[in-house]
């Protein structure tokens, strides 16, 4: 197998500069609020990859965190991290598959956008028909079961994490860098992450920090996702899924599902709605 450029890296490299020599740089985005820079790439023999490179500390420290995730958890749906780059400074950069798509919420370090204008990502997927947003949440579960069964719980989930390809209906998980084994016990004043997914443990030194949590998230994520708007006004699933999530998304971590596996076995029993 002939190795890419990419792969077969073992200097210590200026990360942009390099990726124009070696193919060319077809898209950048700078201005993440990740603290990372990261460039899609298409290389001599027509293979397009994506790299992301961490600009400061704490972005290194969540690349090193996200690194050590994708060794440890494999699905379909999770963008696989497949190599590292040695950057200035003693950090890396990451490799990754090109994957077609759209970041549902893109963030940017000067400030928040509209999830709600008509050409948005996140307004574009709610006016899916439901089949197709309910296949889209399906694919987002069945990940995490994979996390959980890896003995992982999810930390700074959110629609930025979901890259949609509108074009072939494909579902895509990224920027998973703060996915870590649990349990574990908070040891600093919060985590990291939306507070419209965050449960109210992620907030408190000291707390545990387990699978309940992770369903709390994903039970935040399928009333965000099924919603018409994004005041959670416009429920568009059945009575019997929004009390699944009510369950998922109780304040006290006692009161919800046990695990993942549990609350992916209440929804699918839920059922889909009718038409929309």
């Amino acid at each position: 197998m002939v190795l890419h450029p990419l792969l077969g890296v073992d200097e210590v490299l200026a990360v942009e500069p390099y990726l124009g020599r070696v193919g060319e740089v077809f898209r950048a985005f700078r201005e993440q609020d990740s603290g990372c820079a990261s460039y899609g790439v298409r290389l001599l023999d027509g293979a397009r990859w994506f790299v992301k490179e961490a600009v400061t500390d704490r972005a290194r420290r969540s690349l090193a965190r996200g690194w050590a995730f994708h060794r440890a958890v494999r699905h379909p749906a999770i963008v696989p991290q497949v190599h590292r780059i040695a950057v200035p400074g003693g950090g890396w950069a990451v490799v990754m598959p090109w994957r077609e798509g759209e970041v549902l919420y893109h963030p940017t370090g000067s400030g928040p956008r509209d999830r709600t204008s008509p050409g948005s990502p996140m307004a574009r997927f709610r006016a899916l028909p439901m089949a197709h947003v309910l296949r889209a949440f399906d694919r987002i579960l069945d990940a995490h079961l994979a996390v959980e069964a890896a003995g992982h719980v999810a930390v700074d989930f959110y629609d930025g994490a979901v890259l949609y390809d509108f074009a072939r209906e494909a579902t895509h998980l990224v920027d998973l860098d703060e996915y870590r084994p649990g349990p574990f016990v908070l040891d600093e004043e919060r985590l990291p992450g939306s507070r419209r997914f965050m449960a109210p443990e992620e907030f408190v030194r000291g707390a545990v920090i387990d699978v309940r949590t992770t369903v709390f998230t994903l039970g935040r994520t399928a009333r965000l996702l099924l919603d018409a708007g994004d005041e959670e006004r416009a429920w568009r699933g059945t009575p019997a899924q929004q009390t699944v999530i009510v369950r998922a998304t109780r304040v006290d971590p006692a009161d919800r599902f046990e695990n993942v596996h549990d609350f992916a076995r209440a929804w699918r029993a839920a059922g889909p709605p009718g038409p929309a």
